[in-house]
């Protein structure tokens, strides 16, 4: 009893203590402490003193702890699945719009334009709806407010200019580089249109109220008006506005301005006010002009004063029984001769109408459709606007339009019969001009058959996709390098990239005082960082203060050969030699003239991309040049690459497969080299385009006495597959025909393209590189191989594929690029038209050697390559050892004893003196005489 009352005792000073202090340190444990009380309280029989102390000590620590707020419990099954089901639906949502996002993404090309052209028409439709009837409900507020209040008094027309481009997108989904023009077009004639109608409706301004901004031009129609009002007046305004009107008209009807009296006439031709066959059906007097002036009036009254410039037929004018003189005709073929690309284009684009049977009004037609979609890229229209102009300006006629030799009769007939000009009677048929046939000439390339030649439509090559400029794998790549740079502590940042087709370029820009080399020596974080091994690092940019690091895309573009001639690089370029490339790094095409560079040697590994990139040079060749332009010797040693192009016209010679026969054709080309520069030294001059020049314009005539009759002379392109493989058969004469046609063929118009997959330094040897400037490397198996062909690392860090380093001549650094592609059915396709233009002519020299060949004497049989180089090198070491020859030409005893022998029976080297080393008796100067000897079969 003792105890417990001591212990009630000890409980109850606790308690109040608890009170006190509940009172003193706030309400929080004034109220928790009665509970504690309650439950120490009634404590149990035989507990001692010490456990109450311990739950006294817990309770003051509770009551320090504020409140905590109910909180959902993780492990309450409830709150799982609520939170289950929740997931479970943003996911769901989530996946179905990414999968609907790349299904779109996975559309065809024509089913996206088809489904933007429909959302135009069905925009048109609800704007119709909006502005043409009382449309109620939020749609026809939201049409009120924005098309009305935009276009003003004009929103009647908004819905009809929607549903025409709707229209023309549907009928013309393969001309999407007039989407541009129209768009800037009608941006700038809507502009001046309703410029003028608000400044003629009072230009009311905003102080007025959107009810009269909307009885006026809208709010377009007071943008585009109120600064030119208030700074320069309402008379200039209105001027200011109607040319930025007709400029809009012209941009949209793609009718430059020297072309509106066509267009005007065309309309007239349509509407039937003008007939340009027989003048104005309402006044038979009036010319096209309405100035009154008849078709030959006047030459039937006499008129003795000379008549001002009018539209005359040219059939009319020339007097019956007048034909052509010599001179005219020699006039006629020599500007032939002198613009053949011109006439053939314009016949590719603008047929003959009198040979198509078409109508006049047609032709022109013709001609205003291809206008359409001309100024992509900055590409201008000026061919078929030339075509259009030089058939109604006066003036001396040129030889090669039709007609053209009846307008210089008329002139010679005499003064006042006739008034010539450039316009011809397209309805009447016109006498082909006759071809002069050609003398032959060994040394001169010529064509036979029909002179006519079209070049191959661009049409027949693949359109690509336009390129990406930006992606999210780009986006990932910047915030993976930005973090290396931040791990690694160095002050730099990515301050932009340009997006090629393979690889990006991303610019990094140092902070003050950093190293370069501290970026180059990230190179293997950055490439751990942004999971590719092929990580390139430029320092500097050419041109930029900057440091660039070349990342392989994830996602790659492929760059098709029809892009790259439809560029505006290609368009801006009318040599014959220019060929399409690929695409560089910042995303331009690259284009290149073999005729500057002057040689190319192209290599890469297999699989590379270097068989790709030969069929896009040749196909470049036959798409903008005829064969009297360029001809070509194809050497293809696999006798499977270049097999597509066997009978195109640009062909000399046929495919050659044979080793030895190639070596015959090189030589052949430095025959040719030196016919050539014979005819300049003869007539003095130093390059094949100034003789050709001469040439066509009569200044370069043939001696008197001469049966020759001068051409010009064709660019001469030699491309080789596989250089490898003639280097293995005939090393020496192989690399002597190169050499020198490197050496001096610049001039004379040949070019060389060498191919090789085996860039090694028996085959691309000192000589070769030293005159070939031009390389263009792809991917390559080592560093060593990279040397060889560039002179410096970096093809062996390419990807393949077509991915390239492109070094012209002159050019510091080497230019990356993503090679072109063409595909089988378009190379089929360029040949099939090429092959029905004009059959081959070749020649027969070209494999059969210099003249008659000597017979070489059948002791020697296959060894003649090996005999030259043993006989070369007895005589220059002056040592005639047969184990020397194992060594240095890796032959057997065998072998090396019978080359001995067959020198010993030349009188090269002297007998055989058991171990010693044979006697020389041949002279290192002499030593071209024993070759050429020995090349002949003769005895010394």
């Amino acid at each position: 009893m003792a105890s417990r009352t001591s212990g009630k005792g000890a409980n109850s000073a606790a308690a109040s203590a608890r009170q006190r202090a509940g009172r003193t340190t706030g309400s929080g444990a004034a109220t928790r402490a009665p509970a504690k009380k309650a439950t120490t309280a009634t404590p149990r029989a035989g507990t001692a003193k010490k456990p109450p102390a311990k739950a006294a000590k817990g309770a003051k620590k509770t009551a320090a702890k504020p409140a905590p707020k109910a909180a959902p419990n993780p492990t309450n099954p409830i709150y799982q699945l609520v939170r289950a089901l929740w997931l479970g639906f943003a996911h769901t949502i989530g996946a179905l719009f990414r999968g609907v996002g790349r299904g779109a993404r996975g559309l065809d090309p024509a089913h996206r334009k088809d489904g933007v052209a429909l959302l135009l028409l069905g925009i048109a439709l609800v704007v119709a709806a909006g502005t043409w009837s009382n449309l109620s409900g939020p749609v026809g507020d939201l049409v009120g407010m924005l098309v009305t209040g935009a276009f003003g008094r004009l929103d009647l027309l908004v819905p009809i200019l929607l549903a025409i481009v709707a229209i023309r997108l549907m009928r013309h989904p393969e001309k999407p580089e007039a989407n541009g023009r129209i768009v800037i077009g009608l941006s700038a004639l809507i502009i001046g249109v309703l410029g003028l109608v608000h400044i003629g409706c009072g230009a009311p301004g905003r102080g007025q109220g959107a009810q009269a901004m909307r009885d006026a031009g809208g709010l377009i129609g007071w943008a585009a008006s109120k600064p030119l009002l208030f700074t320069v007046g309402p008379t200039l305004a209105v001027a200011l506005l109607v040319l930025v009107a007709l400029f809009g008209l012209l941009v949209v009807t793609a009718t430059p301005v020297n072309a509106i009296p066509q267009r005007l006439r065309q309309a007239g031709t349509r509407l039937g006010l003008y007939d340009p066959a027989g003048g104005s059906p309402r006044d038979e007097g009036d010319d096209a002009y309405g100035y009154g002036y008849g078709y030959g009036d006047d030459d039937e009254a006499g008129l003795d004063t000379p008549a001002p410039r009018r539209f005359r037929r040219t059939a009319s004018a020339a007097p019956s029984g007048a034909g052509p003189d010599p001179q005219t005709a020699e006039a006629q073929e020599l500007d032939r001769r002198r613009r053949p690309r011109r006439r053939k284009e314009r016949q590719d684009r603008f047929p003959e109408p009198n040979a198509a049977g078409l109508d006049p009004v047609d032709v022109a037609a013709a001609a205003a459709a291809a206008l359409d979609g001309a100024v992509l890229h900055g590409v201008q229209p000026s061919p078929v606007v030339a075509d259009l102009t030089s058939r109604i300006r006066t003036g001396p006629a040129p030889a090669d339009v039709p007609g053209a030799r009846d307008t210089d009769a008329a002139a010679d007939a005499g003064p006042g019969s006739a008034v010539f000009s450039d316009v011809v009677d397209l309805t009447k048929p016109a006498a082909p001009p006759a071809a002069d046939p050609l003398p032959p000439r060994a040394e001169q390339l010529q064509l036979s058959g029909d002179i006519t030649y079209s070049l191959p439509s661009l049409d027949l090559l693949e359109r690509g996709g336009p390129g990406r400029t930006r992606s999210a794998a780009n986006d990932a790549v910047v915030a993976s390098l930005t973090n290396v740079f931040s791990e690694f502590k160095v002050d730099a940042s990515v301050t932009g990239f340009t997006r090629g087709p393979t690889v990006t370029r991303y610019e990094v820009e140092l902070g003050p005082a950093v190293k370069v080399e501290r970026i180059i020596a990230l190179t293997k974080n950055i490439a751990y960082a942004v999971a590719s091994p092929d990580v390139r690092i430029i320092s500097p940019i050419p041109g930029k203060s900057a440091v660039g690091i070349e990342i392989p895309n994830s996602d790659r573009e492929m760059v098709n050969l029809g892009d790259v001639l439809r560029s505006a690089e290609a368009a801006g370029e009318d040599h014959p030699m220019t060929v399409g490339l690929g695409k560089d790094v910042e995303g331009g095409y690259v284009m290149a003239n073999l005729a500057k560079m002057p040689h190319v040697l192209v290599a890469g590994a297999t699989g590379s991309g270097k068989s790709s990139c030969i069929n896009c040079l040749i196909t470049s060749v036959m798409a903008r040049a005829t064969p009297d332009e360029v001809r070509m010797v194809l050497v293809d040693p696999k006798r499977v690459e270049l097999t597509h192009y066997e009978g195109i016209p640009h062909l000399i010679t046929p495919i050659i497969t044979n080793p030895k026969k190639a070596a015959e054709a090189l030589q052949w080309v430095v025959r040719e080299m030196d016919l050539r520069y014979d005819d300049l030294a003869a007539f003095g001059y130093r390059h094949i385009d100034d003789f050709n020049a001469a040439v066509r314009s009569g200044k370069a005539r043939p001696p008197e006495g001469s049966e020759r009759e001068l051409a010009p002379y064709p660019y001469l392109l030699v491309i080789v597959d596989e250089l490898a493989d003639l280097m293995m058969v005939a090393p020496r004469d192989v690399e002597d025909a190169i050499v020198r046609i490197t050496q001096l063929a610049r001039a004379a118009g040949i070019h060389l393209v060498l191919a090789t997959q085996r860039p090694s330094v028996d085959v691309v040897t000192g000589l070769i590189k030293a005159n070939v400037p031009s390389r263009l490397a792809f991917a390559t198996s080592s560093l060593a191989d990279s040397r060889v062909i560039l002179d410096q690392p970096g093809a062996e860090k390419l990807i393949g594929k077509g991915d390239g380093l492109f070094l012209p001549m002159g050019a510091n650094k080497p230019i990356r690029l993503q090679g072109a592609f063409i595909t089988e059915d378009e190379i089929s396709a360029v040949v099939q038209h090429c092959k029905d233009q004009l059959t081959p002519v070749y020649r027969d020299d070209v494999t059969a050697g210099g003249g008659p060949k000597k017979e070489i004497d059948e002791e020697i049989g296959d060894d003649m390559d090996l005999l030259l180089q043993a006989a070369e090198l007895v005589v220059s070491t002056q040592f005639g050892s047969t184990s020397m020859l194992q060594r240095k030409l890796r032959v057997g005893f065998a072998k090396a004893g019978r080359l001995m022998d067959l020198m010993e029976s030349r009188g090269v080297v002297g007998p055989s003196e058991g171990s010693k080393a044979r006697d020389v008796l041949v002279k290192p100067d002499e030593l071209d005489g024993v070759l050429a000897q020995i090349r002949g079969g003769t005895h010394p």
